[in-house]
């Protein structure tokens, strides 16, 4: 297997597992108030964006939703905080740099939350391109994210990898050309990819090609 012309990662879910910590903050949201979270409910928004939810239906009708948006926003913000990287992340990205290979992030999550935790995390260097939903027209199910990063690493799509988590966003690396490996997380790990090269438990699985 040749070299990839570039690794492009998703951001949620698959270097940091920012997915979980949202269905545990709205559960706990819940839960103080004595009410039940549809969690299967919530589940279905993981990967997508502008995809309109309400989490707070299970709550009468003068409900205030601001202190309810202001609760979960300071119970996700604390659970984040206390995510580690994903197992094999920092292994691959070291390899992958060794090598020479150019790596960028495609993310539906806006610049302000995606480079935030990049730069918390010490990980930003690592990426020639983070590329985010308000850099393209389209977010992900659609593949611009991945062309869009494809173009700024001056990469080939068709010889590159791309690390997703979800079904949407497999489906839009499948869908720029890109050979798509997953690593679902706990949100995800009962979703369908059919377009994927690769199903690992983890990014420590994966084998980075190297020149022969």
């Amino acid at each position: 297997m040749p070299v990839p012309s570039a690794l492009i990662f998703d951001f949620d879910g698959l270097i940091l597992d920012t997915e979980t910590p949202l269905l545990d903050a709205w559960e706990q949201v819940h839960r103080e108030h004595g009410l039940t979270y549809d969690r299967a409910k919530g589940h279905t928004i993981i990967g997508h964006s502008g995809v309109y939810y309400d989490p707070w239906e299970a709550f009468p009708a003068g409900a205030d939703r601001a202190v309810l948006e202001s609760q979960f926003e300071t119970i996700k913000s604390a659970i984040i905080v206390g995510q580690p990287i994903l197992p094999g992340v920092e292994s691959l990205l070291e390899q992958a740099k060794a090598s020479g290979i150019p790596m960028g992030v495609a993310s539906n999550s806006p610049h302000e939350h995606v480079d935030k935790h990049l730069e918390r995390l010490g990980l930003r260097t690592n990426f020639g391109a983070v590329v985010c939903r308000e850099d393209v027209p389209n977010a992900k199910p659609a593949p611009d994210v991945y062309l869009q990063a494809c173009r700024q690493l001056g990469a080939a799509p068709a010889d590159a990898f791309a690390f997703e988590d979800s079904a949407p966003g497999h489906r839009a690396a499948h869908g720029a050309g890109l050979t798509v490996v997953v690593v679902p997380n706990p949100s995800t790990r009962h979703d369908d990819f059919p377009h994927a090269s690769q199903v690992l438990t983890s990014l420590a699985e994966f084998v980075l090609p190297t020149p022969v």
